[in-house]
């Protein structure tokens, strides 16, 4: 494998800011028509649904995306891994991927975000909470997640993802039916009734090991928390090392009943 020099990685640097700018500048041009209503777009994602279920392609849906919505689509990323953006971008490049910035992430997975933010055609939209860290520390007591992680997650994850998606039409997710009990049944294309705008799962089928393998042949970035015993990573208080045959889940939250953050529930 060539090494670059550092001259030759600013530049690469310098043309993908670039290509960054004059995307956005032209999609300035493609958000002119007016965001659909909430009847318009629940009536787009009921007869999708019944369209791409149970077993669609991620590449069907998404071309499908890409026509339907445009740049009004959002894809959520916990920078565990970059796959789901990578496909989506496939078909609209430099989407909006929303990185939720809790204030408690591992080192590991911020230096995910900003090593994809700098090499991928995606546009990092950082989704912040009303309140930083010390600021809920003086009004809920330190270590809120301790104590109630369930509302830890409503102020730091749910709501600033509910304030940001009503910007768009449609958010896509990277939720796996393989990944819980809970998320099995969990369709391609359903209508999110909590956050009022579509909602699409193009990766709903794949397992573990398909992330893996495509994140290989395309050599993209992965979290090193992967390799380290964490096949599920949030944030760093809330997670731990996994013992192999063991549910990927089962790090998050552990000692609690608690087994979403409410993102998808």
């Amino acid at each position: 494998m060539t090494t670059q020099s550092l001259a030759e990685r600013r530049e690469q640097f310098a043309h993908h800011e670039a290509a960054r700018a004059d995307h956005h500048r032209a999609r300035a041009e493609l958000l002119t028509r007016p965001q659909r209503s909430t009847t318009e777009l629940e009536a787009i994602a009921v007869e999708a649904e019944s369209r791409f279920s149970p077993n669609a392609s991620a590449d069907d849906v998404l071309a499908w995306v890409a026509e339907e919505f445009g740049y009004r689509t959002t894809v959520a990323c916990s920078m565990a891994d970059v796959v789901l953006p990578h496909v989506v971008a496939q078909h609209l490049p430099w989407v909006d991927t929303l990185f939720l910035e809790t204030g408690y992430h591992f080192p590991e997975t911020i230096g995910t975000r900003d090593a994809t933010e700098a090499s991928l055609e995606l546009t990092i939209v950082d989704v912040l909470p009303a309140q930083a860290v010390a600021e809920q520390d003086a009004q809920f007591g330190e270590k809120l997640y301790e104590r109630d992680p369930a509302l830890c997650c409503q102020l730091r994850k749910v709501e600033p993802l509910t304030r940001t998606l009503a910007h768009y039409e449609v958010w896509i997710t990277g939720v796996r039916r393989d990944e819980s009990p809970e998320r099995a049944d969990t369709p391609i294309v359903t209508w999110d009734a909590k956050n009022l705008l579509v909602k699409v799962n193009p990766l709903v089928d794949w397992s573990f090991d398909d992330l893996g393998t495509y994140s290989a042949r395309h050599s993209l970035i992965t979290n090193p928390l992967i390799e380290d015993g964490y096949p599920s990573i949030g944030c760093a208080p809330c997670t731990r090392r996994v013992a192999p045959g063991e549910d990927p889940r089962s790090g998050r939250w552990a000692g609690f009943s608690k087994t979403e953050c409410g993102l998808h529930t």
